[in-house]
Parts: C-alpha cells; sequence; structure tokens
C-alpha cells in the first residue's frame, strides 16, 4: 500500500524553487541546453519530476501539491502579457506582419485539427488530441498549464503531464528545426552569401552599438522600488477587472482559461491609455515581474508532473507529435514561405515561425540570430517576431482553442 505525502502551497513554491535551481546549474554544467533554449525551469523541473516518479515506482509514495501559489503566478504572467500588446506597433512590421498572423491563425487552427484528427484514428479522447496540438505547441509550456485545469475538468486524466511532455519535445524541436530549415531555403533559392564579416554582429546589436546608448541612466533605489509597487499594484487591478469580466464570460456557456480575463483587461488597459501609457503604466517593471511569475510557474508545474500517468499514452504521443513537427516544416516550405514572399527575410522568418511554432518567442529569435550570423542581419524578422510573441500569438491561441474545447 502506497504512502501520499501532501504539501502545502509554501512547500510546493519551495518545490518550484529547487527546480528553478536545479535548471541554472544543469544550463551551466550543459552547454547544449543554452544553445537550445531549453528554460531552466524545464530543465530543473524535469529533474524534480524525475525524482518523484523514482519515489512512486521504487518507495510507492506520492506526492499531492498545491497549485495555488502555481495558478497565481501564471494569471500574473498572462496579465504582463496583456500589458504588453500595444496595437501602435503593428505598423512597424508592415506588409509582412499581417500574413504572418495570418499564417500563425492559419497554423494553430492547423495543429489543432491534425491531433484531434489522429486522436480519434487511434481511437483515443480527442482531448489527448486538444492536449498536443496548439495547446503546448504554438502556446509552449505557459499556455500548457493554463489550460491544463480546463482539460482535466473535462475529464483528461494527467493532463498537464501530457501538455507540459509535449511541450517540452515542441521546445527542443522547435530549436532543432528551425535554424537548418532557414538555412536550407536561402541555399537551396539562393538568397544570400555566407558572410565572412564581423558587421553582422554589429547589426544585430543595431543602436547598442552607438555610445548614446550604452551610457548609463542610473535610478535611484526609492525609485526604482516605487516603480516596481506601482507595477505590482497595476498587474493586481487588472487581475482584478479580470476575474470579474471571467463572470461575465461564464454567462455565455463558454470555457475559458482563468487568466483571459485579466489577459484582455490588461490589454483594453494599455491601448486605452494610448500615448500617456508609457507616463503611468511601469511597463519594465511590469515585464520583469510577468517573467519572474513565468519562471516560478514553469518551476512549480514541471516539479509537480506525474509522469506516470504518460506511461499508457507513450505511443499515440510519439505518433501525435512527431506528425506535429513534420507537419510545420512542411507548413513552413510549402505555404509560409512563398506567403511571405520566397526572399531572405521570409526565410529568416520561418526559423522564426518554427521557433514559436513548436516552442516560444525566445526559441524563434534564437533560430533567426543563428540563420543571420551565418549571413546577414534582417530588420524586419527582429521586430516582426516579438510584435507576434508578445500581442498576438496567446491571443489568437486562446481563441483558438477556447472554440475547440467548446465544439468537442
Amino acid at each position: 500500500m502506497g504512502t501520499a505525502v501532501t504539501l502545502d502551497m509554501y512547500l510546493t513554491a519551495g518545490a518550484g524553487i529547487i527546480a528553478l535551481l536545479a535548471g541554472v546549474l544543469l544550463t551551466r554544467a550543459i552547454p547544449l541546453l543554452k544553445r537550445l533554449c531549453i528554460p531552466t525551469p524545464v530543465s530543473g523541473g524535469i529533474v524534480v519530476s524525475l525524482i518523484t516518479l523514482a519515489c512512486h515506482s521504487l518507495l510507492k509514495t506520492d506526492f499531492q501539491f498545491d497549485g495555488t501559489i502555481k495558478d497565481i503566478c501564471m494569471t500574473l504572467f498572462f496579465t504582463s502579457v496583456g500589458f504588453q500588446s500595444n496595437l501602435r506597433v503593428f505598423k512597424q512590421g508592415g506588409k509582412q506582419l499581417t500574413v504572418m498572423i495570418g499564417l500563425v491563425a492559419v497554423l494553430i487552427v492547423a495543429q489543432n485539427l491534425l491531433a484531434v484528427g489522429i486522436a480519434k484514428g487511434l481511437g483515443i479522447s480527442p482531448l489527448i488530441g486538444m492536449a498536443t496540438g496548439s495547446i503546448p505547441m504554438s502556446g509552449g509550456h505557459g499556455t500548457s498549464g493554463g489550460f491544463a485545469p480546463v482539460l482535466e475538468q473535462m475529464g483528461l486524466t494527467g493532463a498537464a503531464s501530457i501538455t507540459m511532455a509535449a511541450a517540452t519535445f515542441g521546445l527542443v524541436a522547435g530549436s532543432l528545426i528551425g535554424g537548418p530549415l532557414g538555412e536550407s531555403l536561402i541555399a537551396r533559392h539562393h538568397l544570400a552569401k555566407e558572410s565572412l564579416s564581423s558587421d553582422v554582429v554589429l547589426g544585430m546589436e543595431g543602436t547598442a552599438a552607438s555610445k548614446e546608448s550604452r551610457t548609463d541612466h542610473p535610478i535611484s533605489e526609492e525609485t526604482l522600488t516605487r516603480r516596481y509597487t506601482q507595477g505590482a499594484c497595476q498587474l493586481l487591478l487588472a487581475m482584478a477587472i479580470g476575474m470579474a469580466l471571467n463572470r461575465l464570460l461564464a454567462l455565455t456557456g463558454l470555457t475559458f482559461p482563468t487568466y483571459f480575463g485579466a489577459l484582455i483587461a490588461a490589454a483594453c488597459i494599455r491601448n486605452i491609455s494610448g500615448d500617456k501609457a508609457g507616463k503611468w503604466i511601469c511597463m519594465d517593471q511590469i515585464t520583469s515581474i510577468g517573467n519572474t511569475c513565468l519562471s516560478l510557474f514553469l518551476g512549480i508545474a514541471m516539479a509537480t508532473l506525474k509522469l506516470w500517468e504518460l506511461a499508457g499514452l507513450m505511443l499515440p504521443l510519439v505518433v501525435i507529435l512527431l506528425a506535429q513537427a513534420l507537419f510545420i516544416v512542411l507548413f513552413s516550405i510549402f505555404v509560409a514561405f512563398p506567403a511571405l514572399g520566397k526572399s531572405y527575410d521570409s526565410a529568416v522568418l520561418v526559423s522564426g515561425l518554427c521557433g514559436f511554432g513548436l516552442g516560444a518567442t525566445p526559441n524563434a529569435m534564437a533560430n533567426m540570430s543563428a540563420v543571420c550570423f551565418k549571413y546577414h542581419y534582417a530588420v524586419k524578422p527582429f521586430i516582426i517576431i516579438p510584435i507576434l510573441g508578445a500581442m498576438f500569438v496567446d491571443i489568437i491561441n486562446t481563441g483558438v482553442i477556447t472554440l475547440f474545447l467548446n465544439l468537442l
């Protein structure tokens, strides 16, 4: 007979911190993890979850975790994403940004259709298809953690373990596929010659190479503390408005993730403020708090995975995830690249599309950087991809996922 060990929210947060620290040590010790842009909470969290798997298998001991702090961190992160959704920067990307938004929307819909279709073909629950569709692929670990409770409520046991495993696969696959694919398109279509100059590095630094941008702008500790306090209050205010909005959304009878209202509320506050947003919204501090919460959220989410719940689903998961990787390659070559104009910028953007289409925005940036270091710097891709990652992917993905879940 097994033993159950219950950890309250503070001990659960402690497990997440241990995962973060373990991830930092692993990244320092294994350069490949940094090269592939594997987040430290992911690598460290897997180690902790492997320990709990060993306890379950060898000692018949199960750990029960409290998800309160994890959920709060998740909502804080997505609220910070909402504050970054500045529609005024939309014009900076030009026509290619508009095309990329359309491509991302098509990709997200196709990822869900593919996963749900394969799941039904294998005779397993379509919810498993949703857990391996755009939730972990285009959404990454953040969206995976956000929708896992929704999938659990709909009857999918081990939803968190499935989505997190799929998201981890996507991170690795997106990093391995994106750079080589972009490079092959450039070479095949003779879009650029390999650069032997170090000027490419200066180009990627942009204005950071100027003396003015390297000048320090000191800020007092008191002012910094005040701005962090203001930023935290602005996040909490948007969350409060978002929770009220969630109650109104619930009246529609549709299923939404808990963070959706807060994300929309924050985006509305940012864009209604217009030009005055920079004066009273503490964006740097909000982004910093959001990233910190994302790290802690991922650390807790990965550390509390119940890997043994994946054993019976291993073959279907492998089939669906490999199909997702193959699909994005074909989609990038035959749809995205031609739609973007078959130019050098298009090839760089395709490498980025593979990055966040299977993983996250940092993967996309790393893929594009690798391609540009070999050839030359491309300005538009490095404007378009961050705008997509910060403003559009999560909102489009959340809407599409919500529609699919309500149709199943």
